[in-house]
């Protein structure tokens, strides 16, 4: 009851507040903040003559060609369309009232198509409620107000990945409502806070309901004020702050009753988990340079899930942490050069089921047209460290061509 109560009281405040709104603008740039693509420009933008209707149409897309050595296997490359993305955003009736709608295609974006899955091609469609510049009401499916990494788009990366420990334990994309409060000024403190209530089940889930909501909480801090072009959303200092600037932010989600191993993602779960999630990042960027810091983490009570057919087949939650850093200098030629170190640690619970891990990534990026059109080229070392003391080591060589509008 407690929970229905919650929920009404959501819906009944976002329509109190969506009230005798009048249009101040014909131009929304929709610089979201729960949606902070990277975009160089406006993309492709559609507006009637009336001003009652606004479209915008934005692609993006990933090449790359990968060779990989894995320990105690043939060395093999791959070749593949990482991502391929098409995006729609503009406002209907006021410039208050917007929509976002992003599609994806490549396969790894897609997944493989099993029998009773759905075909995960939607990965935003949410509706925005925008009454002023500091609030802003969602509801739909989009991600969640996460880790740093996560939130930023994969096209306004430095390297070709996310690393390690964002791939185990973030959280990710959920339908629901979400509420956003920001206060951004340029040269003194400013801060944000941003809350949202959601399924927890991940986009596209239509399996089966349950009374198991979502609820995460995230507060940023930037002491010396708000970052040039929304530099908090991409990384690198492809913008050059020509003062020093830094973030702080902490997020804390826990996903009542989940039905997956890692939340919104991964396969199902045999039985249901509850799960806490901690992330914490810093970000500063000055004159060129760029240093993220990130620590995440997962717990949950009784981490192994048992098959109750057949006791003997079990899956399990990933718990445990880890810690990111990265570092990058951005060239006045628009070369750079960027390192990061994770390290992984999982909890004693499922030490005996996946190994414990430390990542060396170096990467250089030439920024053709900033973080829109961009090649990389990346090494990567990983080490694997398991609960019998055996070790492992893989690496791999990546080219990458990112082009966007």
């Amino acid at each position: 009851m407690k929970k229905l109560v919650t929920f009404l009281l959501l819906v009944i405040s976002f329509f109190a507040v969506a009230q005798d709104v009048k249009v101040t603008t014909k131009d929304n740039d929709l610089k979201l903040a729960a949606l902070p693509y990277y975009n160089y420009g406006k993309g492709l933008g559609i507006t009637s003559p009336d001003s009652l209707f606004q479209l915008n149409i934005r692609f993006r897309m990933q090449n790359r060609v990968t060779y990989i050595q894995n320990e105690d296997e043939d060395a093999a490359y791959s070749g593949e369309i990482r991502r391929l993305r098409l995006r729609f955003d503009g406002y209907v009736g006021n410039p208050h009232f917007l929509y976002v709608i992003q599609l994806s295609f490549a396969p790894g974006d897609v997944g493989e198509i099993q029998d009773g899955e759905n075909i995960n091609i939607i990965r935003d469609a949410a509706v925005f409620y925008r009454p002023n510049k500091h609030w802003s009401f969602l509801f739909g499916q989009t991600k969640l107000p996460g880790n740093r990494q996560r939130v930023n788009s994969s096209g306004a990366l430095q390297l070709t990945d996310r690393s390690i420990n964002n791939a185990r334990f973030t959280i990710d994309r959920d339908f629901g409502f979400q509420a956003y409060y920001l206060n951004g000024n340029k040269d003194k403190f400013s801060y944000n806070v941003k809350t949202a209530v959601t399924t927890g089940e991940g986009r596209n889930w239509t399996k089966s309901a349950d009374d198991g909501v979502a609820l995460t909480g995230k507060l940023e801090l930037m002491p010396f004020g708000s970052f040039k072009k929304d530099g908090t959303n991409f990384e690198g200092d492809v913008a050059r702050e020509e003062k020093p600037k830094l973030l702080l932010s902490g997020a804390f989600h826990q996903n009542n009753l989940a039905r997956r191993t890692q939340g919104q993602l991964g396969s199902d779960l045999f039985e249901q988990k509850t799960m806490k999630s901690v992330l914490l990042d810093a970000m500063f960027k000055y004159n060129g340079w760029a240093f993220m810091s990130s620590y995440m983490s997962r717990s949950a009570k009784d981490p192994i899930a048992f098959n109750p057919d057949d006791i003997t087949e079990f899956n399990y939650v990933p718990v445990g942490s880890g810690m990111d850093y990265q570092l990058s200098y951005v060239f006045p030629t628009n070369y750079e050069i960027i390192g990061r170190f994770s390290t992984q640690n999982m909890h004693d619970d499922i030490k005996a089921l996946t190994p414990d891990s430390k990542q060396y990534s170096l990467g250089v990026t030439k920024y053709l047209w900033e973080h829109a059109f961009k090649l990389q080229g990346e090494v990567t070392l990983s080490d694997l460290n398991y609960f019998d003391g055996s070790n492992k080591q893989n690496w791999y060589v990546r080219f990458q061509l990112e082009i966007g509008i």
